[in-house]
């Protein structure tokens, strides 16, 4: 793993956009690997900034999702595909056509799932994968659990993730309890993987993804087995990483 500290969020997210868009430029046809969340928004703003100065280009290049609630249309302002359109897709040059996140609205778990492994498949597979890191390790929505869950899949989404969510619904009982994801099969097959962390809160869950074992307790403790990951972390989320 390649550790990147920086001083605080805004540096982070500078450093982890830098990464993205050096693979945008040494490979203008990549396709991206994207997250929702409120540690990325930051490194969508610097693309963004970019790529209205005139430095960036995405008109080539394709991005697929980590995930997306199941039952929400496109349209629903919690729905991670309004996320992205919001935060990116809608600021710079990019084919919508292009941009894939799971079908929220496909009421067939199997199928949708299928359906998107396809997706990943027939675009060669992810150059770079985004993630963002949850406070019991998930990434993607791949809770702990048992063992590993290798592709795209229907989850039930725990307490603490809906507890987590809530706060974004009117109220509690709206929050979805599924969702479509990327399996850990589906994420370690990325060709780059590049992790963005911020704050105090994801010391300690950092800092057991590094040095702990790899277990399923911990899914994002795979990423140890990974070739090519690159941790961008500011000071505070590094605090207990020795």
């Amino acid at each position: 793993m390649k550790i990147y500290r920086t001083k605080d969020y805004d540096e982070m997210s500078k450093k982890a956009a830098h990464i993205i868009a050096a693979q945008i430029v040494l490979k203008p046809d990549c396709v991206l690997g994207l997250a929702t969340g409120s540690t990325p928004v930051g490194t969508y703003k610097n693309l963004v900034e970019w790529y209205k100065n005139g430095d960036l280009d995405f008109s080539t290049l394709s991005s697929c999702n980590l995930d997306e609630y199941r039952g929400l249309s496109p349209e629903n302002d919690q729905s991670y595909r309004y996320f992205m359109n919001t935060n990116l897709f809608d600021h710079v040059n990019i084919r919508k056509d292009h941009t894939f996140v799971p079908d929220g609205q496909e009421a067939d778990s199997n199928k949708a799932c299928q359906m998107y492994e396809q997706i990943i498949q027939d675009l060669g597979g992810i150059d770079l994968q985004l993630l963002g890191l949850g406070h019991n390790g998930h990434i993607g929505f791949n809770e702990p659990a048992e063992e590993f869950p290798k592709i795209t899949h229907c989850v039930d989404l725990t307490e603490s993730t809906i507890q987590a969510n809530k706060r974004f619904f009117e109220k509690e009982s709206d929050v979805p309890r599924q969702a479509y994801t990327m399996g850990i099969g589906t994420i370690m097959s990325a060709k780059k993987i590049l992790v963005v962390v911020s704050g105090e809160d994801k010391a300690e869950i950092l800092n057991k993804i590094i040095n702990g074992p790899i277990t399923p307790q911990v899914p994002a403790s795979i990423l140890q087995l990974h070739p090519d990951v690159t941790i961008v972390a500011d000071n505070a989320a590094l605090s207990k990483v020795k």
